[in-house]
């Protein structure tokens, strides 16, 4: 007996994409085997490393504990939609990269969702705050303390003016 196939239709990155899944086909399998979108990565597979982060709503959620079906009628941000308006990095991405927060990069798609959800919430964060911010994504390589940096300089340049990025 062949599993359910369900007709679904995501909201992803600001588009729709109509796809046919098996019933238990998990959100981190549709984006990145139906939908090409292998920014969100997959680690432990059951939700306590958070590479799989993705912002359902604007709230971030384990992709790899959610069903693709259970995302249908919500927006869906992977990685790959973080950058407003086209542009080549966001704030997080650019503070990430000017503070080398980042080593092997595997869990840094589950970073990046996680602290852009945290600074909508917490747009001038302490560097406690921003330490708890990102205590449920699990990193090998960093030691955390260019990640936290990373939070706090991702504030300053969604709080500069347009063009002005902030000082480091």
């Amino acid at each position: 007996m062949s599993e359910q196939q369900l007709d679904i239709t995501l909201s992803v990155n600001g588009s729709a994409h109509a796809v046919r899944v098996p019933s238990r086909r998990l959100l981190s399998d549709c984006l990145r085997h139906d939908l090409g979108l292998v920014g969100t990565h997959v680690g432990c597979e059951h939700g306590v490393c958070g590479a799989c982060t993705v912002l359902l709503d604007g709230a971030p959620v384990r992709a790899c504990l959610m069903l693709a079906a259970s995302a249908e009628g919500h927006d869906v941000t992977t990685v790959e939609g973080l950058a407003p308006d086209g542009a080549e990095l966001g704030p997080v991405q650019q503070a990430f990269r000017e503070c080398h927060a980042l080593q092997c990069g595997f869990c840094t798609p589950g970073f990046l969702t996680t602290v852009t959800a945290f600074l909508e919430e917490n747009p001038a964060p302490t560097s406690d705050e921003a330490r708890d911010a990102i205590a449920g994504n699990l990193c090998r390589c960093t030691g955390y303390q260019n990640i936290t940096k990373a939070v706090l300089r991702a504030a300053e340049l969604r709080a500069a003016p347009a063009g002005e990025g902030a000082t480091a």
